[in-house]
């Protein structure tokens, strides 16, 4: 089905990255972490398109592409690529829009300064696929 009004639905979330998750030297946070915001906003996508919010089966490739550190900003996208009768096929994207300056190897003297990156900063990318329960 080419003409599926699901097929191309985007759902975007974003998240400041509290302090509390570091886990490494420089701040930086976890690839796990992406992860869990890809799941996130795979279940607003399931909800949106199915009234479920849907189990989440695999990933088929994941990148992690640039490092993710605490007191950024992170954009998660999700866009659905394929629908199937139970299955939805789901391409992710978390990007870095705001970093702390300090990281961003900026010298503002204000240990809280941020700047807005633009563009963003790809972080990680990955194809999933959702299931959903059948249509009664």
């Amino acid at each position: 089905m080419t003409d599926d009004p699901r097929l191309g639905l985007t759902v975007t979330h974003r998240r400041y990255v509290a302090y509390s998750h570091a886990h490494y030297a420089g701040d930086l946070v976890d690839g796990a972490y992406s992860l869990a915001l890809f799941g996130d906003v795979a279940t607003e996508v399931c909800i949106r398109t199915d009234g479920d919010e849907g189990l989440f089966a695999s990933y088929s490739d994941v990148q992690f592409r640039a490092p993710v550190h605490a007191g950024d900003v992170v954009e998660v996208a999700a866009t659905v690529t394929r629908v199937g009768s139970r299955s939805r096929e789901i391409s992710f994207e978390a990007r870095v829009v705001c970093r702390g300056a300090a990281a961003n190897g900026e010298s503002s003297g204000a240990a809280s300064a941020a700047v807005v990156l633009d563009p963003p900063v790809v972080a990680t990318t990955a194809v999933g696929t959702v299931v959903v329960p059948p249509r009664s």
